[in-house]
């Protein structure tokens, strides 16, 4: 089974393959990379990449005049993660609180009977259920969801502040054009997620606030790593077809063969 970790250089809107390196240690890839002519490197203009450290040590290194993009995609991951990760909190709670409740109920030797809300749902089923419209925006949800989501947001108004703040995050990469209204935003935002004092973007705020100059560059093109994933994507689909890969070799021969 091919298990090796490679690194894959593409061009971004044409989606063809520029190298394939072995490895993700950052001296060993810029090495490697040292071999294509300076003066070609120097033409790369834009480099879109996550929030890695490696990626920008290798590309700022490798591509001295390219602009580096740190991909919004990776940003608003982030914001989603600390959504679920409360949620995810609050479940673990509502799930102990069943579980004394049931042990209390076997103690007094009685019944256990659960207190369903007005939709039908346990607290921890609807910590449960609640896990995929919130990765929505409330305009896509539908009536069940926002039933639930009323109930979810009444119980736990923490919840419903990182939500807001998730959505919001979203809303300004989605609707923003202009470098500085874009600026603008981030920082009302970020002071919004100081205000909020919430444990689980904490994270978040750190990551903007040591890469915005890279995430502000998003807005000057508004490029991002679509082409990237797009490209692992074709990559995995072409695996499947070939039912794993045995001879690695020869995979990605095959690989620079169809896709350079």
């Amino acid at each position: 089974m091919y298990r090796s970790k490679i690194l894959l250089i593409a061009k971004g809107r044409k989606g063809a393959l520029v190298a394939i390196i072995k490895g993700v240690k950052s001296d060993q890839i810029i090495k490697v990379l040292e071999k294509i002519p300076k003066r070609e490197r120097n033409k790369v203009q834009e480099v879109t990449l996550d929030l890695a450290a490696t990626m920008e040590r290798i590309v700022t290194r490798s591509f001295p005049k390219a602009k580096l993009v740190s991909d919004r995609f990776h940003v608003q991951q982030l914001a989603t993660d600390a959504v679920q990760q409360l949620r995810i909190e609050y479940r673990w709670q509502a799930i102990d609180q069943e579980n004394l409740e049931i042990e209390l109920a076997r103690e007094l030797d009685k019944e256990y009977v659960p207190d369903l809300l007005e939709n039908g749902d346990t607290r921890k089923q609807l910590l449960e259920r609640s896990r995929y419209l919130l990765f929505k925006d409330e305009g896509n949800w539908v009536p069940s969801q926002n039933h639930r989501a009323e109930i979810l947001f009444r119980l736990y108004p923490d919840l419903e502040t990182a939500y807001r703040l998730s959505r919001k995050l979203s809303h300004i990469f989605s609707s923003t054009k202009d470098k500085g209204v874009g600026f603008t935003k981030l920082a009302h935002w970020y002071n919004q997620v100081e205000q909020a004092g919430m444990k689980a973007f904490s994270s978040v705020r750190r990551t903007i606030q040591n890469h915005y100059l890279t995430i502000l560059n998003y807005f000057d093109h508004r490029s991002t790593n679509a082409s990237a994933e797009s490209f692992n994507a074709k990559i995995k689909a072409f695996r499947a077809t070939s039912r794993g890969v045995r001879d690695t070799t020869f995979f990605l021969f095959r690989l620079a063969k169809i896709y350079a």
